[in-house]
């Protein structure tokens, strides 16, 4: 996972709350960049936490 993801969801989720409010405060915006950023940041976590379960769940030597 690497800052650029993280800085464009956090873009994006300012983008959409332009779009949805044009005459958005500063400080929505802030917290829109900040959600953006996070949500990036725990979507990638969980994709990365399923993908190595489904690694550990993959043991040839188990019965199917």
């Amino acid at each position: 996972m690497g800052i650029l993801e993280e800085v464009i969801g956090a873009v994006v989720a300012v983008e959409g709350v332009k779009k949805l409010d044009p005459n958005a405060s500063i400080l929505t915006e802030g917290i829109a960049a900040i959600a953006g950023y996070k949500g990036v940041e725990a979507v990638t976590e969980h994709l990365e936490n399923k993908e190595a379960e489904s690694k550990e769940g993959d043991d040839p030597q188990q019965p199917a």
